[in-house]
Protein backbone atom coordinates (compact mmCIF):
# COMPACT_ATOMS: atom_id res chain seq x y z
CA UNK A 1 0.00 0.00 0.00
CA UNK A 2 1.13 3.20 -0.56
CA UNK A 3 1.54 5.90 1.72
CA UNK A 4 -1.42 8.03 2.68
CA UNK A 5 -2.58 10.18 5.66
CA UNK A 6 -4.81 7.82 7.29
CA UNK A 7 -2.28 5.23 7.19
CA UNK A 8 0.23 7.85 8.68
CA UNK A 9 -2.21 8.25 11.33
CA UNK A 10 -2.64 4.67 11.81
CA UNK A 11 1.01 3.88 12.65
CA UNK A 12 1.35 5.63 16.23
CA UNK A 13 -2.26 4.38 16.80
CA UNK A 14 -0.84 1.01 16.74
CA UNK A 15 2.19 1.67 18.24
CA UNK A 16 0.13 3.33 21.17
CA UNK A 17 -2.35 -0.09 21.40
CA UNK A 18 1.00 -2.23 21.43
CA UNK A 19 2.06 0.16 24.63
CA UNK A 20 -0.69 0.35 26.43
CA UNK A 21 -1.40 -3.46 26.17
CA UNK A 22 1.87 -4.30 26.97
CA UNK A 23 1.75 -2.16 30.16
CA UNK A 24 -1.97 -3.77 31.23
CA UNK A 25 -0.17 -7.23 31.19
CA UNK A 26 2.37 -6.05 33.37
CA UNK A 27 0.24 -4.81 35.69
CA UNK A 28 -2.10 -7.78 35.45
CA UNK A 29 0.45 -10.08 36.48
CA UNK A 30 2.20 -7.65 39.36
CA UNK A 31 -0.82 -6.37 40.83
CA UNK A 32 -3.13 -8.60 43.86
CA UNK A 33 -4.00 -5.38 44.74
CA UNK A 34 -8.04 -5.06 43.29
CA UNK A 35 -7.07 -0.68 42.11
CA UNK A 36 -4.30 -2.34 40.60
CA UNK A 37 -6.45 -4.64 38.82
CA UNK A 38 -8.77 -2.31 37.98
CA UNK A 39 -5.85 0.06 36.92
CA UNK A 40 -4.70 -2.88 34.21
CA UNK A 41 -8.56 -3.27 33.27
CA UNK A 42 -8.90 0.77 32.32
CA UNK A 43 -5.35 0.47 30.35
CA UNK A 44 -6.89 -2.72 28.37
CA UNK A 45 -9.93 -0.83 27.42
CA UNK A 46 -7.77 2.03 25.89
CA UNK A 47 -5.34 -0.34 23.99
CA UNK A 48 -8.54 -2.07 22.88
CA UNK A 49 -10.56 1.34 21.59
CA UNK A 50 -7.13 3.20 20.23
CA UNK A 51 -6.47 -0.80 17.81
CA UNK A 52 -10.21 -0.14 16.84
CA UNK A 53 -9.62 3.26 15.75
CA UNK A 54 -6.44 1.76 13.63
CA UNK A 55 -8.71 -0.84 12.08
CA UNK A 56 -10.99 2.17 10.87
CA UNK A 57 -7.93 3.71 9.54
CA UNK A 58 -6.67 1.07 7.88
CA UNK A 59 -9.97 0.87 5.77
CA UNK A 60 -9.91 4.95 5.24
CA UNK A 61 -6.16 4.59 4.48
CA UNK A 62 -7.13 1.84 1.99
CA UNK A 63 -9.57 4.16 0.21
CA UNK A 64 -7.50 6.69 -0.16
CA UNK A 65 -4.94 4.33 -2.02
CA UNK A 66 -5.65 4.81 -5.14
CA UNK A 67 -4.37 7.20 -8.49
CA UNK A 68 -5.97 9.71 -10.92
CA UNK A 69 -4.94 10.77 -13.89
CA UNK A 70 -5.67 12.35 -17.42
CA UNK A 71 -5.44 10.05 -20.59
CA UNK A 72 -5.25 11.97 -23.62
CA UNK A 73 -7.24 10.07 -26.94
CA UNK A 74 -6.06 11.54 -30.21
CA UNK A 75 -8.29 10.22 -32.56
CA UNK A 76 -7.93 11.20 -36.62
CA UNK A 77 -10.10 12.23 -39.13
CA UNK A 78 -9.95 14.14 -43.02
CA UNK A 79 -10.32 16.69 -41.33
CA UNK A 80 -7.68 16.63 -39.01
CA UNK A 81 -6.50 14.78 -35.64
CA UNK A 82 -8.42 16.40 -32.68
CA UNK A 83 -7.76 15.31 -28.96
CA UNK A 84 -9.69 14.37 -25.92
CA UNK A 85 -8.97 14.10 -22.65
CA UNK A 86 -10.27 12.08 -19.44
CA UNK A 87 -10.32 11.02 -16.26
CA UNK A 88 -8.99 7.82 -14.94
CA UNK A 89 -8.22 6.06 -12.03
CA UNK A 90 -6.58 2.55 -11.09
CA UNK A 91 -5.82 0.46 -8.05
CA UNK A 92 -5.29 -2.53 -6.81
CA UNK A 93 -7.98 -5.36 -5.70
CA UNK A 94 -6.95 -8.82 -5.38
CA UNK A 95 -3.64 -8.58 -6.79
CA UNK A 96 -4.43 -7.18 -10.01
CA UNK A 97 -4.69 -3.21 -11.50
CA UNK A 98 -8.56 -1.83 -12.32
CA UNK A 99 -8.05 0.98 -14.55
CA UNK A 100 -11.87 2.78 -14.43
CA UNK A 101 -12.75 5.40 -16.62
CA UNK A 102 -13.77 8.25 -14.82
CA UNK A 103 -15.17 11.30 -17.11
CA UNK A 104 -14.63 14.17 -19.56
CA UNK A 105 -12.09 17.02 -18.57
CA UNK A 106 -14.27 19.13 -19.60
CA UNK A 107 -17.35 18.09 -16.90
CA UNK A 108 -15.30 17.25 -13.89
CA UNK A 109 -12.29 19.07 -12.35
CA UNK A 110 -9.35 17.03 -10.05
CA UNK A 111 -11.04 17.31 -6.62
CA UNK A 112 -14.59 15.70 -8.45
CA UNK A 113 -12.51 12.75 -10.03
CA UNK A 114 -11.33 12.31 -6.93
CA UNK A 115 -14.32 11.49 -5.21
CA UNK A 116 -16.01 9.80 -8.01
CA UNK A 117 -12.97 7.52 -7.92
CA UNK A 118 -13.19 6.92 -4.01
CA UNK A 119 -17.06 6.23 -4.10
CA UNK A 120 -16.12 3.44 -7.21
CA UNK A 121 -13.38 2.02 -5.24
CA UNK A 122 -15.23 1.69 -2.33
CA UNK A 123 -18.30 0.01 -3.98
CA UNK A 124 -15.67 -2.41 -5.47
CA UNK A 125 -14.30 -3.29 -2.19
CA UNK A 126 -17.63 -3.65 -0.49
CA UNK A 127 -16.74 -0.80 1.70
CA UNK A 128 -19.76 1.04 3.15
CA UNK A 129 -19.56 5.19 2.95
CA UNK A 130 -16.51 6.97 1.71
Amino acid sequence: MHRTPSGDRRQPLQKEARELARDARALQKAARAPTARLEAQRLQGEADAALAEAEALKLQARLEDLNVWQMEKVKQSRKGSKTYTYWMASWREDGKTHNVHLGSNRKMDAEAARRKAREMKAEALGIQGS
